[in-house]
């Protein structure tokens, strides 16, 4: 079988698995990097010839470890890349498309994820701001977006996929009904959040809380290319994307309570090792500690 077919394979199978279109895409990429790296050896792409010193020289490669610009990727990137290939060649090594999996003795290299990024209280009060004093009913559209996300620490595709009737304001709950790994929740408002949302709705009982003048629910995509004109507009940092809503949200809330296992809940985490990366604690706050002593 050639290295196409079996990617088709691959791919089908995650489809089945219901693996998320983000993650199918990672993959794909991933694997016709391979390819188009064993066509420009000229390496052979028939998978019974192909074996764990190509799978190697690959990795090592500067298609593998640079972008196209030819700056040097980070070890996280890197790393992401020997996962796809160690889990496209454990498929096919589990479904007999293989004699042995090739990928078996790639190892991740040991890396520390980066601290979130969370907006700084300035940072939050410009975005704001300027969403505020923009006029028009996509505006406040944005503003609602924006702030749903901040304080309720919800990914930007779970809060598009809100419809109106997910909306339980007199128990200040709203029900997700997809969110990451497709799974329902359920999650907590605030009473701020609440009125705002209340205001917002201006007597509309149907259809997608986040609508075009069509009525139509905006994309994800749409979504986050106003977040980054509106980024750009308020003169902040343009690494700063949507996702770092929910940074701020959880980074926020452990500072007001201390409670990593709260945040855990808020964050809606299945594991609290996902939720330790906010437990930063910086050199003053550790100044501060030796002198209380």
């Amino acid at each position: 079988m050639e290295l196409q077919d079996a990617i088709a394979a691959f791919d089908a199978q995650l489809a089945a698995d219901g693996r998320s279109p983000h993650t199918r895409a990672q993959y794909a990429r991933h694997a016709a990097a391979l390819g188009r790296w064993l066509a420009r050896t000229e390496r052979t792409t028939d998978l019974a010839q192909l074996d764990h010193r190509a799978l190697a020289a690959f990795v090592a490669s500067p298609e593998a470890r640079c972008r196209p610009d030819g700056v040097a990727k980070k070890a996280t990137s890197t790393n992401a890349l020997r996962t796809s290939l160690r889990t496209l060649f454990g498929y096919l090594a589990d479904a007999g498309l293989m004699p042995a999996n090739p990928a078996r003795l790639l190892k991740r290299a040991r890396c520390s994820p980066p601290p979130p990024r969370a907006l700084r209280e300035d940072e939050e009060r410009k975005l704001l701001d300027h969403l505020a004093a923009e006029p028009g009913d996509a505006a406040r559209r944005d503003e609602m977006l924006v702030r749903l996300m901040l304080g309720a620490g919800l990914r930007i595709g779970a809060a598009i996929g809100i419809d109106i009737e997910d909306l339980d304001l007199p128990h200040a709950e709203v029900r997700i009904r997809r969110d990451k790994n497709d799974r329902s929740t359920t999650v907590l408002l605030s009473p701020d959040l609440v009125n705002r949302l209340r205001a917002f709705l201006a007597g509309r009982r149907t259809g997608p809380l986040f609508a075009s003048a069509d009525g139509s629910r905006i994309t994800v995509r749409h979504a986050q290319r106003r977040f980054a004109q509106v980024v750009a507009a308020a003169r902040l940092d343009p690494r700063v994307s949507a996702h770092a809503c929910r940074h701020t949200f959880a980074t926020r809330l452990l500072e007001r309570t201390g409670n990593l296992q709260l945040v855990r809940v808020a964050m809606r985490h299945a594991s609290i090792a996902s939720t330790v990366i906010y437990a930063q604690t910086d050199d003053a706050a550790v100044r501060q500690a030796l002198s209380s002593r």
